[in-house]
């Protein structure tokens, strides 16, 4: 049986509609599904609760899907099955997300749960390479496409995120803890991001990361937020990066003359 720790957005759906039978739908208190209804609800503080009963239920494997925001942890909440994992938990909360996403990973897996992909139950999510838009790319834009490569890496060495935008060799914003929406609004905002500006959206995986769990995401509103920040286009990695609503996304940046490139990675 396979139990989902489901966060917001659409990503916990699609799991859920590529299954042939209902996952144990998991949820953190703070960070609800959108759409789905949990079965069960945990706070950090509960998380050995939570293990717990996912093996008296029969529980195996678990699919880490959905935006979820950091966790705090409250002391006086923890109960007694949890109280032992807190040396793990303080170690993980003083890392970057890689670090604490590892380390929620290493308590299932100790656990004896395997960990699923949600990209592994519904591969259709990942793109596939190719240009599906009728816009396609230039010299300029392939040449910042490959300056994004390099820029990922310093990033994923900092553990840092998972995006950014870059016009004719300047990086013009890298996306921090508040995310892709928040970093494209910001450039929206000021003259570097004016409509033409040919600078494109470049995602993709941090080099090592584990791709079962924490995979970037575009969707819809992705492309309508890449428009306003004044792109050309996103350029992301061929099956390492989740499409949510692809068609939707297609039309809306053809509607704009973007362009969307799903690039093999050199």
């Amino acid at each position: 049986m396979l139990a989902l720790i489901a966060g917001r957005g659409y990503l916990p759906d699609k799991v859920v509609a590529a299954l042939n039978e209902p996952p144990v739908i998991c949820a953190l208190a703070d960070c609800l599904p959108d759409r789905l209804d949990p079965d069960l609800v945990f706070r950090l503080e509960t998380l050995g609760t939570l293990l717990l009963t996912l093996g008296e239920r029969g529980v195996s494997e678990v699919c880490f899907c959905g935006a979820i925001d950091r966790p705090s942890l409250d002391p006086a909440m923890l109960d007694a099955e949890t109280r032992p994992l807190v040396p793990i938990f303080m170690e993980a909360l003083a890392k970057g997300d890689d670090g604490a996403l590892r380390a929620a990973i290493h308590l299932f897996e100790r656990a004896g749960f395997a960990i699923r992909a949600a990209h592994e139950i519904a591969p259709e999510i990942v793109a596939r390479s190719g240009i599906p838009t009728r816009r396609q790319p230039d010299t300029g834009h392939q040449d910042d496409a490959d300056l994004g490569d390099h820029v990922l890496a310093e990033m994923g060495a900092a553990d840092a995120g998972q995006a950014c935008v870059i016009r004719k060799g300047k990086v013009l914003a890298r996306e921090e803890r508040a995310g892709t929406d928040a970093m494209l609004a910001g450039l929206a905002n000021t003259a570097d991001g004016a409509p033409g500006s040919g600078a494109i959206l470049f995602k993709g995986p941090k080099p090592g990361q584990d791709r079962r769990i924490d995979l970037p995401t575009i969707g819809p509103g992705t492309a309508v937020a890449t428009a306003a920040a004044g792109c050309d286009g996103i350029v992301i990695e061929a099956g390492g990066v989740i499409v949510l609503d692809e068609t939707r996304v297609i039309e809306t940046l053809d509607a704009m003359n973007m362009f969307l490139w799903v690039r093999e990675r050199p």
